[in-house]
């Protein structure tokens, strides 16, 4: 098996692996999901965001230049383009591309 074959079968085996964790309680919970289920999908949207913003931080040092400025205008940047498009795939993207201008 040469290096692109098995590339291609991680990719489909990992796609299809997450695609069925993500609709499995679907499939499961037809018509009467639980009330911990339907809490757990409020809840943990925002708080893996919140994880993702902590472990994205944890390295950065106020006190050794460039004192996380760089990291503080990107987070400004992802908050003022969520707070006008209210579009999470867009206000990640913008700061990710804003965070890579200013360290470069």
């Amino acid at each position: 098996m040469n290096a692109n074959t098995h590339a291609v079968i991680l990719i489909a085996t990992m796609s299809i692996m997450t695609i069925l964790l993500r609709f499995l309680p679907f499939l499961v919970f037809r018509k009467n999901t639980p009330k911990y289920i339907a809490y757990l999908g409020k809840v943990l949207p925002p708080a893996i965001i919140g994880m993702l913003v902590i472990y994205c931080l944890k390295d950065v040092t106020p006190l050794a230049q460039p004192f996380g400025i760089p990291e503080l205008l990107a987070v400004a940047c992802v908050v003022a383009v969520q707070a006008w498009r209210r579009n999470s795939l867009i206000s990640i993207l913008t700061g990710t591309v804003f965070y890579m201008v200013l360290v470069r």
